[in-house]
């Protein structure tokens, strides 16, 4: 198996987990915030999608989706605004400022399309190409792979989420 093709599976392997924890979340429901956890279901879904695009971006060089992306601290129903769901922001109880589950979910499972889909028409020397990533520099291949652990980690938090409001086990 190629490399691109391996990185590809394990964004694509990493989809139907995180929405394997979505059942009993609904718009009445999916910004609701628990006591001592850090975020809502659809924060997480923007923040996870919005990450494995500037991933991609990296790879292919388009921007964000313009109509799934907006600048400034308050999205609406078509699109997350990218301060609402970037790193150290702050999910907010306010259902007005993000998209409805539905499309929230549609926005992710298209990220994961969009960075599988760049990660396997990548050239070996993309992918070997250093770029900034926080405070260090790594290979961009390295990045493609870390969004797979990346959405393992925020699953974990809607597990944690799903039983702070009472939630139906999805696993027994």
């Amino acid at each position: 198996m190629r490399r691109q093709d391996l990185l590809a599976e394990s964004v694509l392997m990493s989809k139907p987990l995180v929405l394997r924890f979505l059942p009993g979340f609904d718009d009445s429901n999916a910004t609701r915030q628990a006591p001592n956890l850090p975020n809502h279901a659809v924060w997480s879904l923007g923040h996870l999608a919005l990450t494995m695009h500037r991933v991609a971006e990296k790879l292919d060089g388009v921007p964000l989706p313009g109509d799934t992306f907006a600048p400034g601290p308050a999205g609406d129903a078509r699109r997350f605004a990218t301060e609402s769901v970037s790193f150290n922001s702050e999910p907010a109880d306010t259902p007005a400022n993000y998209p409805p589950l539905a499309r929230a979910v549609e926005i992710f499972e298209k990220a994961c399309d969009r960075l599988a889909a760049a990660a396997r028409h990548a050239t070996d020397a993309v992918l070997d190409a250093p770029t900034p990533w926080g405070a260090t520099t790594v290979p961009v291949w390295t990045l493609v792979l870390r969004m797979s652990f990346h959405n393992g980690i925020h699953t974990g938090q809607l597990t944690d989420l799903r039983r702070s409001l009472g939630f139906k086990r999805v696993l027994s």
